[in-house]
């Protein structure tokens, strides 16, 4: 059974930080594609980013100017959203995702979610 574990999440003020982390069981972790996805009150679901399996290919949104890293550690299974500046434009639950069938922004082409992290950043 596959399984995806969100965590990290919490509240801070505008211009501090937090590390998002999504555990995965169930699957070969180190051959597939993880992303994140964030979803705020009365929104869809948008793209935030996501890393190939390697870890050496990554893609980013255009509202991250920077502010977030994506990376891996294949050994703990385990994909990373380092995100740095928040903005309270940034408070979302955030969704990560894995196995994507087709292009890495796409949240329909996704075989997998997690339960996603509430993050709430302040004025």
């Amino acid at each position: 059974q596959v399984q995806l574990v969100d965590s990290g999440g919490g509240l801070v003020q505008a211009g501090g930080s937090l590390r998002l982390s999504c555990t995965a069981s169930g699957l070969t972790f180190s051959s597939i594609g993880v992303g994140w996805f964030r979803q705020a009150p009365a929104k869809e679901r948008e793209f935030v980013a996501a890393i190939r399996s390697t870890g050496r290919i990554t893609y980013y949104a255009d509202f991250m100017k920077g502010r977030f890293t994506i990376s891996r550690d294949n050994a703990k299974n385990t994909v990373y959203l380092q995100m740095n500046s928040l903005k309270p434009e940034d408070t979302a639950v955030y969704y990560c995702a894995a196995d994507p069938r087709g292009s890495y922004d796409s949240a329909k082409l996704y075989g997998y979610w997690g339960q996603g992290t509430q993050v709430t950043v302040s004025s």
